[in-house]
């Protein structure tokens, strides 16, 4: 089990930042702050509340309701379930909004089903209270590395296509929080497409295998 907490730690290989599992989700976010932090909100929601709902459910007290098998079919029901609330919950708050990221709050449960969490809770035969503490911790982590990746890319990705920073809200789905004068180069108009943020993608993969591997031999 501790293998398994260190592969899916922040650094680790089958992380979303060292195994970049959720490329797709990242590329598609990044393009407006606004974007990325309401699904980086999905993420924390879907994650959290599924992996403490599915952590409750093993444990020895309750355990005997929980199906032999199917159990990776249970818990993406409970992550699309928490993902539909989240949903319903942000249109209530701002519709504009949540039609704009409509398709990428569809995929978080996806991602989260995609995980890897429920092999990592079920790689010991006994669970304690302890244990569902884990759990959440280290699924809360797996959504705070592609949550914090989806953000940073969008800071800089925001900018450099359209000079200005969105805030989800108001009746147009976004507002304006920052904007910036543009120049010769700015805006850059191919990061604003997907194939742009590929390219930008690429450059911080390289900075990041540079430095990792520099952290690895130092």
């Amino acid at each position: 089990m501790n293998n398994l907490r260190q592969q899916h730690s922040f650094w680790g290989s089958l992380s979303p930042l060292g195994g970049l599992t959720g490329i797709g989700l990242l590329i598609m976010a990044c393009g407006r702050l606004s974007w990325a932090i309401t699904v980086a909100g999905s993420l924390f929601w879907v994650y959290g509340l599924t992996s403490f709902t599915f952590a409750s459910l093993s444990l020895d007290k309750v355990k005997k309701i929980m199906p032999e098998k199917g159990l990776v079919t249970l818990f993406t029901c409970l992550a699309v379930f928490f993902g539909s609330v989240y949903i319903i919950l942000f249109w209530l708050l701002c519709p504009f909004a949540a039609l704009e990221v409509f398709l990428l709050l569809l995929l978080v449960p996806l991602f989260c089903a995609n995980s890897g969490i429920v092999q990592q809770m079920h790689s010991t035969a006994e669970h304690k209270y302890s244990d569902v503490f884990d759990n959440v911790s280290d699924a809360i982590s797996q959504a705070a590395s592609l949550a914090s990746l989806i953000i940073a890319f969008s800071i800089i990705r925001e900018p450099l296509s359209y000079c200005m920073l969105t805030f989800p809200g108001t009746y147009q789905g976004m507002v304006t929080i920052m904007y910036f004068k543009s120049g010769a180069f700015f805006p850059i108009g191919i990061f604003a497409a997907s194939a742009g943020s590929l390219l930008l993608l690429g450059y911080l993969i390289c900075l990041y295998q540079y430095w990792k591997g520099k952290m690895g031999n130092g």
